[in-house]
C-alpha cells in the first residue's frame, strides 16, 4: 500500500523535475487507468443503465397488467361456464325426470356426430400431411435438379475449348443427318 501512495506523492521526488517522464510502477498506473476508467463508465452509464432498468420496469409492469386483465377475464368466463354447467345440470335433471331414454338417444347421437366430426379432422389432417410431404418432396427434388444442372452446365462450361466445341456441334450434326436418312 505504501508503494501506491508513494506513487501519487512522489512528484517532487522524480529526478528530472520540470520534464515529461513515465512512470514505470505498473501497478500504480494500472489502478489510476482502472480508476478512471471506473469513473466514467459510472458517470456515463449511470443515465443508460438507469433508463434501461426503468424501461424494463415498466414493461414489467405493462405485463403484471396484462396478466391482471387476462386472469379477470378467465374467472368471468369460468364463472360463465359454471353458470351454463348448472343449467345443462338442472336441464339434465328435468330430462332425467322426463325420460331416459330420450337423453341417452341424444348422448348417443351426440357422441356419434363428434366422433364422425373427429374423424372427418383426423382425414383432413392426414390429407394435409401427405400434400405437405409431397410438396417438400417436390421441392426438394427439384432444388436438386437445378443444382445438378448447374452443375452440369459448370462443368461443361468449364471443359469445353473452342476446338472441342466445334467437334461436339459437327458430330451432332452428323448424328442428325444420319436420322434425317433414316427416317426417308
Amino acid at each position: 500500500m505504501k508503494n501506491v501512495t508513494d506513487s501519487f506523492v512522489s512528484f517532487g521526488h522524480w529526478p528530472s523535475a520540470g520534464s515529461f517522464g513515465f512512470n514505470t510502477d505498473i501497478l500504480a498506473t494500472n489502478l489510476i487507468n482502472l480508476s478512471v476508467v471506473l469513473g466514467v463508465l459510472i458517470f456515463f452509464g449511470k443515465g443508460v443503465l438507469s433508463d434501461l432498468l426503468d424501461n424494463r420496469k415498466q414493461r414489467i409492469l405493462n405485463t403484471i397488467r396484462n396478466s391482471e386483465e387476462l386472469r379477470e377475464g378467465a374467472i368471468e368466463q369460468l364463472e360463465k361456464a359454471r353458470a351454463r354447467l348448472r343449467k345443462v345440470e338442472m336441464e339434465a335433471d328435468q330430462f332425467l325426470a322426463n325420460g331416459y331414454y330420450e337423453i341417452s338417444l341424444e348422448k348417443r347421437n351426440f357422441l356419434n356426430s363428434a366422433y364422425d366430426t373427429l374423424e372427418q379432422l383426423e382425414n383432413y389432417k392426414n390429407e394435409t400431411i401427405h400434400f405437405e410431404q409431397q410438396r417438400a418432396i417436390n421441392q426438394v427434388r427439384q432444388q436438386v435438379f437445378q443444382q445438378a444442372l448447374q452443375g452440369a452446365l459448370g462443368t461443361l462450361s468449364s471443359c469445353l475449348n473452342n476446338e472441342l466445341h466445334l467437334r461436339t456441334i459437327s458430330a451432332n450434326i452428323g448424328i442428325l443427318g444420319a436420322m434425317k436418312e433414316i427416317t426417308d
